[in-house]
């Protein structure tokens, strides 16, 4: 069943700064089409804040049901909600606004991407005790590490800058710690939340490491490729994109999203986009 697009279409969509590059459109009208919506999912770039909260302001008076949202606004997202669920307030930041009667509601589902992730590509880690070591101190670091913590694990943030990862380390709390390289020689997960491909040996890595990487372009990053090379499990980001998308969707329409072979439909349209 196709989608129909009519005066009463309900718009729901993306809101980050690039934007271009993101797969959330495919992904959302895809099952807006598979479900016979009377719907689309479009991508929004504000040149700056007073551009997000024009677009804020266009939820609130009902013009947008629903956003994801991505870098740089996740923490102004956050601060415009009424109300938060237990993650987003756990990190301070959100990357879902829900809108309905003039008031938002303000989710985060990137720890949920991550950890069902883990679960699909490396299900023989086990995160409680696990000891993660997380590069990068950004907003794709505090969303992770929110929810490892809740999994159990203990978590520590390695960054060029260490004042950037004291400083998100007392923002989390209990669970999260400060940490230089050393952190990676005895970790049982490393995860790449930075915007460019990590340097650093990893010969240093247990044989038995479970490595990340939360970009998904390329799907298989020069990170994973060495991290394959040397015969460690490894999870990409296109898992995690696609294990954090269902709550807008569920929250907007109020249904569970069709079943679609996601993956599939993904890895196709970067291999045309190339």
């Amino acid at each position: 069943m196709r989608a129909r697009i009519t005066g009463g279409a309900v718009v729901l969509g993306i809101v980050g700064r690039p934007v271009a590059h993101s797969l959330s459109p495919v992904i959302h009208n895809a099952w807006i089409e598979a479900a016979g919506l009377d719907a689309a999912y479009v991508p929004f770039s504000p040149m700056d804040e007073a551009g997000f909260q024009t677009l804020v302001a266009a939820g609130r008076a009902g013009m947008i049901r629903a956003l994801n949202v991505t870098a740089p606004f996740k923490e102004q997202a956050f601060a415009h909600a009424d109300e938060a669920s237990e993650a987003a307030r756990l990190t301070g930041s959100a990357n879902i606004l829900l809108f309905e009667d003039g008031r938002i509601r303000a989710d985060s589902s990137d720890g949920l991407g991550l950890l069902t992730a883990l679960k699909t590509q490396a299900p023989k880690l086990m995160l409680d005790g696990a000891r993660v070591a997380l590069l990068g101190a950004g907003g794709a670091a505090r969303a992770g590490a929110g929810a490892l913590v809740q999994a159990g694990a203990e978590v520590r943030i390695v960054n060029r800058t260490h004042e950037r990862a004291s400083a998100l380390a007392a923002d989390l709390g209990h669970g999260v710690e400060a940490a230089g390289d050393e952190a990676l020689d005895d970790a049982d997960l490393v995860i790449n939340a930075l915007s460019v491909q990590p340097e650093f040996d990893l010969a240093r890595l247990r044989a038995d490491a479970v490595v990340m990487d939360m970009t998904y372009r390329p799907v298989v990053t020069p990170f994973l490729q060495a991290a394959r090379a040397r015969g460690l499990v490894v999870v990409d980001g296109l898992a995690m994109l696609i294990g954090q998308a269902a709550p807008l969707f569920e929250g907007a329409f109020g249904q569970a999203p069709p079943p679609l072979d996601l993956r599939a439909l993904l890895i196709r349209h970067l291999e045309t986009a190339a």
